[in-house]
Parts: structure tokens; C-alpha cells; sequence
């Protein structure tokens, strides 16, 4: 693939890195709801739920990696093919910071989140600043 940067497969090791997080977080809501007792269609456990605050704590931290799973694989996939090591060294602080913050919010509830959010963080925000940057680089040519 001599059209593709030479170290670009950092870029498709973290993508393909990424389904394991995925599977973790899932699995994180699949036990809870066997653990706390609800059912599906059931996105989140109804109010007066007496395990309300643990279930939906793991249920919001798959739900909300999965609001920005795919603009910041994208974004990595899009940067990679101009800084594929930088694009890949980021992508993978956000797939590491989301288990982090997938555990800590299933352990800790909201306050627990913290220190995985930051580390996503550490990942996400740098690909939209490299996303802006390439396309300033292309459009003042």
C-alpha cells in the first residue's frame, strides 16, 4: 500500500484497538443490567430504579464514548494520512483515557470519570486542532 504513509498502520493498529474498548464498555452494560435488574428497550434505569445511579452511571459511559466514537476515529483516520504517528499516539490516548473513564464511572459514578475524561481529552482535542491545521495547510496553498 505505497499510497498510504509508511507508518500509518499505528493508525489502523489503534482503529482496530479501538473494538476492544468498545467490547469492554458493552460488556460493562451488559453485566449491569443483568446486576441491577433492567431489561431491554430500556436505554437508561427509570427514576425510581433502586439501582438508578450505578446502572445508568455505566450505561452513560458507553453511551457517551459512542456520541464521539466515530468523528474522533475519523478525524485520527483523516490526520493520520499527514502525521500518522502524532494521529496514532492520539487516538490511542483517547481509546486508553475512554476504558479508564468506562471503569471509573462504573466504579465511582460521575466523579469517577474524571481522570479517564482527561486523558480522552488528551487525544481528542489535539486531532481537531491537527483537523484545522491540515485544512488551513490546503486551503492557503
Amino acid at each position: 500500500m505505497s499510497f498510504l504513509p509508511s507508518n500509518y498502520g499505528y493508525v489502523f493498529g489503534v482503529l482496530g484497538g479501538s473494538f476492544f474498548m468498545n467490547t469492554y464498555l458493552t460488556a460493562n452494560v451488559v453485566m449491569a443490567r443483568k446486576k441491577y435488574g433492567v431489561d431491554y428497550p430500556a436505554l437508561y434505569a427509570p427514576l425510581d430504579h433502586k439501582n438508578e445511579k450505578e446502572f445508568n452511571s455505566v450505561q452513560r459511559a458507553h453511551q457517551n464514548t459512542l456520541e464521539s466514537y466515530s468523528i474522533v476515529m475519523l478525524q485520527m483516520m483523516a490526520c493520520g494520512l499527514v502525521y500518522p504517528v502524532t494521529s496514532a499516539t492520539c487516538g490511542g490516548l483517547w481509546v486508553v483515557g475512554r476504558i479508564i473513564y468506562g471503569y471509573g464511572y462504573a466504579t465511582g459514578g460521575p466523579k469517577g470519570r474524571m481522570l479517564g475524561g482527561i486523558i480522552s481529552h488528551l487525544g481528542d482535542i489535539p486531532l481537531v486542532i491537527i483537523t484545522l491545521k491540515i485544512a488551513y495547510d490546503m486551503i492557503k496553498k
